[in-house]
């Protein structure tokens, strides 16, 4: 998915974050994650104690197409996100082809998904993309060369093309998200993105994230 990117920017909190925010209740506090409180991290992910892992905030910095940009926006609860504006930015567009192993087939047996295998047309509908992308891509710069507004300009852009955004949400939001993103029936494309986040969290939280993903609440399928 070159040359998109998800950079983790700041991390606020840990594991012990996870652990004290829930010992407040009885006034103790621990000082190192011990095993119990690890075991106090399994139960409270088992028994859906979530608002624990809502106290560590996570910020990244993530580059993709558009047309994955709408379906991650469309986790909204614990996340707050600024983006890269057209109406500001001229700079020359990227986009996003598909490679010819990535040009799927339909598959008829379900309302949204494809199959693993690629259509047999998939080298010259590959030559297709490419070369409508670079028209569209040479008829924004003759935009702004003849004096159109950028905000103007943009509407002949594609939904392949990359945008970049900061964003910050809960240790909980990104489990919820990642979780359904994660899901084989999700896009191959997006679950490439979830894969990086998750693991980049893992790293940062390792007792609460096995936790989280072993034992937050299966989501509905994505639809889109």
């Amino acid at each position: 998915m070159q040359p998109g990117h998800v950079k983790m920017l700041e991390v606020f909190g840990s594991d012990l974050t996870v652990v004290n925010a829930a010992r407040v209740s009885f006034a103790k506090e621990s000082a190192n994650i011990s095993a119990r409180d690890e075991g106090l991290i399994k139960y409270l992910a088992t028994h859906n104690h979530i608002s624990p892992f809502f106290h560590p905030q996570i910020r990244f910095r993530l580059k993709m197409p558009i047309f994955i940009a709408r379906e991650w926006y469309r986790h909204t609860v614990g996340f707050s996100r600024n983006e890269v504006s057209r109406r500001y930015v001229n700079d020359a567009p990227e986009c996003w082809v598909p490679s010819p192993e990535d040009i799927r087939e339909r598959d008829t047996n379900k309302k949204q998904g494809s199959k693993d295998t690629a259509i047999k047309e998939a080298e010259e509908i590959h030559g297709v993309l490419k070369g409508t992308t670079r028209i569209l891509e040479e008829v924004y710069e003759k935009l702004l060369v003849a004096g159109v507004a950028p905000e103007i300009a943009r509407v002949i852009l594609p939904q392949s093309m990359y945008t970049e955004f900061i964003e910050t949400g809960s240790l909980y939001g990104y489990a919820r998200l990642c979780k359904l993103r994660q899901d084989p029936q999700a896009q191959k494309e997006i679950r490439l993105y979830a894969d990086a986040v998750s693991e980049a969290l893992s790293a940062a939280f390792p007792y609460s994230w096995a936790a989280l993903m072993s034992h937050v609440s299966e989501p509905i399928h994505a639809q889109s």
